[in-house]
């Protein structure tokens, strides 16, 4: 069996409890590196001798702990101990500014544990002022004059008597409320006084390993009726995000753009925050733009999913389209849009979409849409434009030659031959059916780079794509 090892963290000061948020929900964040975390007085104490392998040691523990605990870097303070109430008391040393003893515990001074403070005064006028001094004394006269509590507390934090721990547990669901000082009859206003909210959130959320997907931010009115009219208890938003998020400051930005077109029944005089929908979270995700070349403090781009649901919360969750790839020939039908963007789920490519090599591209009409994708397996399809037309537009002849402009067309790759759509009948679904295509890059003066394709069923020419 492991020899235990306990940690302990001072909790940041709080004025006053809030009403409905836990105190042990100061020490959520801590479950997620080890399960026995315990609230001692004032600090957060966790025995992490069954764990350390986990996390590469002692001292890769101590740097994550270190940085993932809440509060400012420069003032958070750590101890260690063979048991939680010496880390305490090497705590409380390291806040007074003392040194570590030589010798611990023996050496410790008797007012580290707090069920000998009482006796402090008495036990020092015995010459008494160390752990290892009274432990010195006879047991029983050190009970009948002291109490038989001191002596239990003092085998306890010596570590030759067990103690039971009433170890912090996550509740299943996210589900706490917040007691306001005063009623707000401001809905932006309503998210100053959730941070505790939020702050708990997020401890909930990394001690479980998950970040949220759907959640509900609940105000309840202080007025039962306005103007006659009965309201209803409670007025709610709920926000969904496009992945699952856990990044508070993100969160706080969407509940900010619904808030800000909130408008309150009434007063609110509590709030409540729960979690509706939670999944695991992946580890990290892709900057939509990367970091500028050779600029070492440039910030990273912001991830696409983020952008999403900020765009989703200032113009509308319908009023977004989410592309999807689809394994198809067609340069027009490789992908097809979907609504809204966050209701998307995420599901995998197919095998034949996962072989499309990609492009850039945007719409170059309304109603257009840019390929995001070459031929399934064609080598050639790096030649294929950024931009394509939609529909695309005929082109007048010249004898044999294609016109744009009123400029014939000088051909110069191609033909690229493309047959697809034969499962489709004529005319169906988007009005298409069997395409039989030869592409063609081509160029005039006026034009440019164009990419163009004769059908071949009626010998007609259209372009297709332009060359940024």
């Amino acid at each position: 069996m492991a020899t235990p090892h306990w940690l302990a963290w001072q909790l940041p000061p709080c004025e006053a409890p809030d009403p409905g948020v836990p105190t042990a929900a100061r020490g959520w964040w801590a479950l997620g590196f080890t399960p026995c975390v315990a609230i001692l007085e004032e600090a957060l104490v966790l025995e992490v001798s069954g764990t350390l392998r986990l996390w590469g040691g002692l001292p890769a523990l101590r740097t994550r702990l270190h940085h993932a605990a809440p509060g400012a870097p420069d003032v958070r303070c750590w101890a260690e101990g063979a048991t939680a109430q010496q880390a305490l008391a090497l705590l409380r040393l390291q806040l007074r500014d003392r040194r570590r003893p030589a010798c611990v515990p023996h050496d410790l001074p008797l007012d580290t544990l707090s069920a000998l403070r009482p006796h402090a005064q008495a036990l020092a006028h015995l010459g008494c002022r160390t752990w290892g001094a009274l432990r010195s004394l006879p047991r029983a006269g050190v009970a009948r004059r002291f109490g038989q509590d001191c002596l239990t507390a003092m085998d306890q934090a010596w570590g030759t008597q067990e103690q039971a721990w009433d170890w912090l547990q996550l509740p299943e669901a996210f589900d706490l409320q917040l007691e306001l000082p005063a009623p707000v009859d401001s809905a932006p206003a309503l998210l100053q006084y959730g941070q505790h909210l939020l702050d708990a959130l997020q401890a909930w959320l990394r001690a479980r390993q998950q970040g949220v997907l759907v959640l509900e931010l609940a105000w309840q009115h202080a007025l039962r009726r306005v103007d006659g009219q009965r309201l209803p208890d409670w007025q709610s938003l709920v926000l969904r995000t496009a992945e699952p998020l856990r990044d508070m400051a993100h969160l706080r930005r969407l509940l900010s753009e619904r808030l800000a077109r909130q408008v309150l029944a009434a007063p609110a005089g509590r709030l409540a925050l729960r979690s509706r929908q939670t999944a695991p979270l992946h580890a990290g995700t892709r900057g939509l733009l990367p970091p500028a070349a050779g600029v070492d403090d440039c910030p990273p781009g912001e991830p696409w999913h983020q952008l999403l649901e900020r765009l989703a919360a200032r113009l509308g969750a319908a009023s977004l389209h989410t592309p999807e790839l689809h394994a198809d020939h067609r340069p027009e039908r490789m992908q097809r849009w979907h609504m809204p963007a966050l209701a998307q789920p995420h599901r995998p490519l197919s095998a034949a979409a996962r072989r499309m090599p990609p492009s850039s591209g945007a719409p170059v009409q309304a109603g257009g849409s840019a390929s995001d994708d070459g031929a399934c397996g064609n080598k050639r399809a790096a030649l294929w434009p950024g931009w394509l037309v939609r529909p695309p537009q005929a082109l007048r002849l010249q004898g044999d030659r294609p016109l744009l402009h009123d400029q014939p067309l000088v051909l110069l790759a191609g033909p690229e031959r493309i047959e697809a759509g034969w499962w489709e009948p004529h005319g169906g679904e988007h009005g298409q059916g069997l395409a039989r295509r030869d592409y063609f890059v081509a160029h005039n003066a006026l034009a440019g780079w164009v990419w163009i394709f004769r059908d071949r069923a009626s010998g007609a020419w259209f372009l297709h794509g332009v060359y940024a």
